[in-house]
């Protein structure tokens, strides 16, 4: 069994690291209009009954966006709920397609990073 290891959130480490990508997370947020032309690019929301919380928008809108509208200030509580987002109802297929031009996989994917870095991430037993 794989035990992870608890380690005490950083948000001195999160907020450097969302400073790294702050124009392009600003842009990207202020950008979505929430129109879910994203969410028929999806596998795993076409193959859930539509539901609302495999969108792309909705990934992304409730993992990088969550840390970011909180500047980086997120509990361990928070990180585990955006876990279950970004690795449990998102594969990071790459398939998800946004008309304006929001590169969600990217966004997805450095939600998972700082997750990852804070020692939050899934674990899986044998």
């Amino acid at each position: 069994m794989n035990e992870q290891k608890i380690v005490e959130i950083d948000t001195v480490k999160i907020k450097k690291r969302l400073k790294q990508r702050k124009a392009k997370m600003k842009m990207s947020l202020s950008v979505c209009a929430r129109c879910t032309l994203c969410a028929d690019s999806c596998f795993l929301f076409n193959n859930n009954n539509k539901d609302p919380k495999y969108m792309p928008s909705y990934k992304f809108i409730n993992s990088i966006g969550r840390i970011y509208k909180r500047r980086g200030k997120v509990d361990r509580a928070a990180l585990e709920k955006i876990r279950e987002i970004v690795w449990k109802d998102c594969v990071l297929c790459t398939r998800c397609y946004c008309p304006f031009g929001i590169d969600i996989p990217d966004m997805i994917a450095f939600a998972r990073s700082i997750c990852r870095e804070q020692g939050v991430y899934p674990t899986f037993e044998d």
